[in-house]
């Protein structure tokens, strides 16, 4: 019997193209989530797995030897929220654990994924650190409303630049260590854009992709939270990890250009012209 892969966070931004390129491989797969309702489609075994419930823990990882442990973005505490989850997953046979890190978390100490990667180093079990740059799906998705609506950008990265990164290139390098765990074993990949941006840079690119004037506003950390909460509706727990996220970008730790999609795939990232090109109509007005 083939082991099959365990995949969290499955109907998010890179869990959806991990279980595609696994399906598309041939690889078994587990999709574990919290809402049936948000079930991807297709031939997976799918399972009700909440970080949060020891009840749904054993289903999820019978039988499995190679996990993708994304956090879930309203978990601010992992050590509380996560971690004896994968203690119960290390316990029951779980061998190797691909982690969705962050850029620049080892010299980030605050944000919670670096309480997942001290554990899983000090933990008896192989790991690959998966440290994407920001996604540009970012900008599809929770900042989606402030462009298309409010012609603007609303994040307090100052003038750090930022190498931002497609999900399905994130996707990529982690399909690829979850497919051979053993050549990816104790690997750290920063899988990037082929360019460092400001988010001012990002305004001009998205101006001249849609035809009228995005701006960047810059904002304070308290002004983006305030913002964050009423306007976008986020919960606090997230405005907290996205407010620490941007700041890492402000301090100039995410703007590291790598080519380490090409050396693990074999394919160039793609550009962020490229992607907002393909993405133009989100943020057009209907």
């Amino acid at each position: 019997m083939v082991n099959p892969v365990l995949i969290t966070g499955a109907t998010g931004t890179i869990g959806a193209h991990v279980v595609e390129r696994l399906r598309e491989a041939g690889v078994p797969v587990r999709v574990a989530t919290r809402r049936h309702g948000h079930m991807p489609a297709g031939d997976v075994e799918v399972v009700r797995f909440d970080f949060a419930d020891p009840a749904t823990w054993p289903a999820a990882f019978d039988n499995v030897r190679t996990a993708f442990v994304v956090r879930p973005p309203h978990v601010a505490n992992v050590k509380r929220d996560m971690l004896p989850a994968l203690e119960a997953g290390r316990v029951a046979g779980v061998r190797h654990m691909v982690l969705l890190s962050l850029q620049g978390v080892d010299s980030a100490p605050f944000v919670p994924h670096a309480a997942l990667e001290k554990w899983m180093r000090e933990a008896e079990i192989d790991w690959t650190f998966v440290r994407p740059s920001f996604f540009m799906e970012n900008l599809t998705g929770v900042h989606a409303a402030d462009v298309r609506d409010r012609d603007s950008i609303v994040v307090p990265a100052g003038r750090g630049r930022t190498s931002f990164v497609a999900a399905a290139d994130v996707a990529a390098v982690a399909v690829a260590a979850l497919v051979d765990p053993e050549a990816h074993r104790g690997k750290v990949w920063t899988p990037t854009g082929v360019e460092a941006l400001t988010y001012g840079d990002v305004a001009a690119l998205l101006s001249a992709t849609l035809g009228r004037e995005i701006v960047y506003t810059k904002p304070g950390a308290w002004t983006y939270a305030v913002h964050a909460r009423r306007t976008l509706g986020l919960p606090w727990a997230m405005v907290a990890v996205t407010t620490a996220l941007y700041t890492v970008a402000r301090l100039g730790r995410a703007g590291g250009v790598t080519d380490d999609v090409r050396k693990v795939t074999g394919a160039s990232a793609l550009s962020a012209a490229q992607w907002a090109a393909q993405h133009a109509h989100v943020w057009q007005r209907t």
